[in-house]
């Protein structure tokens, strides 16, 4: 190869591509996942706990379960509970949030509900919902809601109060209707936050889901921890919860995708 091919190489290159990537944040993000590695793994050699196993054991025990198939079966028995709690919080989070931003009276009898559901310890209350629904797939189900629906209702809630209230004021003034108001001002305005606040019950959804199987009935995620702790092999262990970690951030992470192409226009690629 001469040096004319190496020039005309250059020039036909895409100058903006080294750019981009940049700009993306991508190599840094593989730099921290980098980082993460290396101190994962000098601190497991350093040996101050033995039942902290490697970041190579880890993930050859990650892969083990990927390949076995107990990984998959164990998620896909979590995702039962998680799907129908988020479902019912979705459909009465949003419904309650909207009513409540719309109507004083709604706002003064449901509001303190969710507060207290937001600020009471989901831990303190696993023994109640025991009690009152049993070991089986509904105190699952609730213990979802009781995390998710609080984030959902309270987001969708204040989406529709920071609606700018000239907006409406405008509609008004070209004679619409408070149905118009609503469906052509108010709730379109409202969706990014109110789509902000799935994202965020969605996380809060899965974390009601793995604490279910850990204090109440150890099923599907909750049981491969509970198993692998107590045989100590505490690689499994340790790859099963770093497999919830990344379920999770690529869950959240769809959302967020899908977010930024609804609803910031200026955030497409």
């Amino acid at each position: 190869m001469t040096s004319m091919d190496i020039s005309r190489m250059r020039n036909t290159a895409d100058p903006g591509l080294f750019a981009r990537v940049l700009r993306s944040g991508l190599p840094w993000k593989i730099a921290s996942v980098a980082l993460f590695a290396l101190i994962w793994q000098l601190a497991a050699m350093s040996g101050f706990n033995f039942a902290f196993p490697s970041f190579t054991a880890m993930i050859a025990a990650l892969w083990e379960m990927l390949a076995d198939g107990s990984l998959i079966a164990a998620f896909l028995r979590t995702m039962e509970p998680l799907v129908i709690g988020l479902v019912f919080s979705v459909v009465v989070g949003v419904g309650s949030g909207i009513a409540m931003g719309l109507r004083s009276d709604v706002e003064w009898i449901t509001l303190p509900i969710f507060i207290t559901m937001q600020a009471a310890p989901m831990a303190a209350l696993i023994p109640l919902v025991t009690f009152v629904y049993g070991i089986g797939l509904a105190s699952k189900v609730v213990a979802v809601v009781m995390l998710s629906l609080p984030v959902i209702a309270m987001n969708s809630y204040k989406a529709v109060r920071n609606v700018s209230p000239s907006l409406v004021d405008m509609c008004r003034s070209y004679t619409g209707t408070r149905r118009q108001q609503i469906t052509q001002i108010i709730l379109p305005a409202a969706s990014p936050m109110m789509f902000a606040g799935l994202r965020l019950g969605v996380a809060e959804g899965f974390s009601g889901a793995v604490l279910a199987e850990l204090l109440i009935t150890p099923t599907g995620v909750g049981d491969l921890i509970t198993y692998h702790r107590s045989i100590a092999n505490f690689a499994h262990m340790y790859a099963t919860i770093v497999a919830i970690v990344l379920f999770a951030i690529i869950a959240v992470g769809l959302l967020q995708w899908v977010e930024a192409k609804l609803f910031r226009p200026e955030r497409r690629e």
